[in-house]
């Protein structure tokens, strides 16, 4: 598995690696997000990714919309703490038509208003659906309780006020403060020639203006754990337990994210499921995840249990963790760990979807793309003593904070 790598004039760099198949997957993904919002612009990121579609200098949104799907393919886009992104799955001859439209509604979209306005609605909408889902919207609130006061726990969908207040002229001011050139990545896993791709992408992107902002984003550092409860109008109770974690960089990153995989991870036999669901039968759901950003990040634990067994269940969360704290793992067990987390990462990887999107991920922010073979190594290099050492950096229980929503007449 070999990457090619290109960087225009303008500074928007290319990745690409060329495989066989009728079916190629493309996108563009600029360094903004969410946290890169001042504090009026709440879900302006998330409003922009919209409104993209919605209309440019010689495509009305229709015909925006109809560029790919008229083709077969499939677009779409999405805005997280610190990427936007708009992507394409398509036939593999379509390269053409996809790039153009990429270069189209990233640098000419016009924002109608009355088009912005009816987003305002949808978006409004949006915002109630997931409130109406405490399990969605327990995780964006723990973040958001565990980075108080910071651009990086703020909700992705912002808040109706904001929205509502949205000008055409924010709109602009934050483009222009953002979408720098030197910080988009164009990714791709398809079946075109690298010499190709880059002449079209040159074609379609090269003549724009070159702009090198850099990205000036506060770290946090100003944890203090919490444990906080309200009360929900739901049938389930649910509950969020964590701590801040290790960024995208560290050296300890791969340790967490196999001791995440297995005390919660998808597999059924992970820690966590075997002992509330399998041996207990105290929740349906529970599962463990670890999301690194560019200079902090976050575990968690989530259960969604009966009122009944919310605390039985919450103990049970403790122990396994004191376990991971107090003893090491075994060499059978830590084998048994990584061949479990390796077979995980290479069944995403035979996602060329997940490959090109996770190749623009690490471009943008790393400047480098690790292959599987590398991640692997990097896997297998890990130590019991390694595990044990960051359980009990991130598993310290006078460090975890806990939010609940508690059920009705709980």
């Amino acid at each position: 598995m070999s990457y090619n790598f290109h960087i225009l004039e303008n500074g928007i760099r290319i990745i690409h690696r060329e495989v066989k198949g009728n079916v190629s997957h493309c996108g563009l993904m600029v360094n903004t997000g969410s946290r890169d919002e001042l504090e009026s612009e709440s879900g302006m990121a998330h409003f922009i990714e919209h409104l993209i579609f919605k209309g440019t200098k010689k495509r009305k949104a229709y015909h925006v919309l109809s560029r790919i799907e008229n083709i077969g393919g499939d677009l779409n886009a999405f805005t997280t703490k610190e990427e936007t992104c708009v992507y394409a799955s398509f036939l593999s001859p379509y390269y053409n038509q996809s790039l153009e439209l990429f270069a189209d509604v990233a640098f000419n979209s016009t924002f109608p208003q009355k088009e912005m306005e009816k987003e305002k609605d949808v978006i409004i909408d949006e915002i109630n659906s997931y409130n109406d889902s405490p399990a969605e919207l327990i995780f964006d609130d723990f973040e958001e309780m565990i980075f108080r006061g910071h651009s990086i726990g703020s909700n992705i969908l912002g808040n109706a006020g904001s929205v509502k207040g949205f000008k055409r002229t924010d709109v602009f001011r934050f483009l222009k403060r953002n979408y720098s050139t030197n910080q988009i990545v164009i990714s791709s896993v398809g079946n075109i020639k690298f010499n190709r791709l880059v002449s079209l992408i040159d074609k379609y992107f090269g003549q724009i203006h070159t702009s090198l902002n850099g990205i000036h984003r506060s770290p946090f550092n100003d944890y203090q754990h919490q444990n906080i409860s309200v009360n929900k109008d739901s049938y389930l109770t649910h509950a969020v337990v964590g701590n801040i974690a290790y960024p995208r960089n560290d050296d300890k990153n791969y340790a967490l994210a196999l001791v995440t995989n297995l005390l919660g991870g998808p597999a059924l036999n992970s820690r966590l499921n075997l002992s509330l669901r399998e041996k207990y039968g105290l929740a349906y759901n529970i599962e463990a995840a670890y999301q690194p950003y560019s200079d902090t990040g976050v575990f968690l634990i989530y259960v969604g249990s009966d009122k009944n067994h919310i605390n039985k269940s919450l103990n049970l969360v403790q122990k396994e963790l004191k376990i991971l704290r107090d003893k090491p793992l075994g060499m059978v067990q830590l084998h048994r760990a990584k061949r479990q987390l390796v077979g995980q990462l290479a069944i995403s990887f035979e996602s060329r979807l997940n490959e090109m999107l996770g190749n623009a991920k690490s471009h943008l922010h790393d400047n480098e793309v690790k292959t599987l073979e590398q991640i692997i190594k990097d896997v297998e290099r890990i130590s019991a003593d390694e595990v044990q050492e960051v359980a009990n950096e991130i598993f310290r229980k006078d460090k975890l904070s806990t939010l609940i929503y508690k059920a009705k007449d709980a």
